[in-house]
């Protein structure tokens, strides 16, 4: 009895619309797992190299050789290239000897441009974890519903209906909820996991982006090099 009624068993014996149901639920589960992995590690990187920027920002380095740096390296943290768009348009707008107001605009407008590329890109591939932890369980309770509706449909023909000849089919047919919440529960936790990650590291952006607009604020019209 427990053979027969072992979840391998109880999938190959339903309908074929339960297995549908339980094969997509399958793999859209291996898909979020891709993207938890993926965004998990991907965003640890991401703070340890804004960390480290950060360290070498607040070194006493002179800003030209940090700008200078970031346009040599292949790969460059989201706060280096914060940095790099902010200091790029203030030596532009430098350059052309505009007053100092319309430097330090320049230049925050497009660091606030370049915050906003980098969120896009950190919120990449989250949505689709939010969309499989609210689907996933509808998709599959449509599973089991129809399961129970093709089990019933089964006995019609029964003469004398007993529980062990409803069990497997109500059994066939839950297995295809478990699996829905299977998928769905690890993707609603990592989502709420990977959003508050993002928000520190936009908060961590904008700390820095207005602490650079700051030091820039004191360089705004001057003749030197910024320092």
């Amino acid at each position: 009895m427990n053979q027969d009624l072992s979840i391998v068993n109880l999938v190959l014996q339903a309908s074929l619309v339960v297995q549908l149901v339980i094969a997509g639920l399958m793999v859209t589960s291996l898909a979020s797992w891709t993207v938890i992995f993926s965004k998990v590690f991907g965003l640890r990187r991401l703070r340890g190299n804004n960390e480290d920027f950060e360290r070498e920002f607040w070194s006493g380095k002179n800003l030209n050789d940090l700008y200078n740096a970031a346009g040599t390296k292949p790969k460059t943290a989201p706060m280096e290239r914060l940095f790099a768009s902010g200091m790029r348009e203030f030596l532009k707008l430098r350059e052309r000897r505009l007053e100092a107001a319309s430097q330090l605009d320049g230049a925050r407008r497009a660091m606030r441009a370049s915050l906003q590329r980098e969120l896009d890109m950190m919120e990449g591939s989250v949505g689709f974890l939010a969309s499989v932890g609210s689907v996933s369980p509808y998709v599959g309770l449509f599973g089991t519903v129809w399961g129970i509706m093709h089990a019933f449909v089964g006995l019609a023909n029964v003469q004398q209906v007993t529980l062990a000849t409803v069990a497997p089919g109500i059994a066939e047919a839950l297995v295809a909820t478990a699996i829905g919440l299977f998928a769905a529960i690890p993707a609603v936790v990592a989502y709420n996991r990977i959003a508050r990650d993002i928000d520190r590291i936009a908060i961590q952006l904008e700390t820095f982006m207005e602490e650079f607009s700051n030091i820039l604020q004191r360089n705004a019209g001057a003749p030197q090099q910024p320092h």
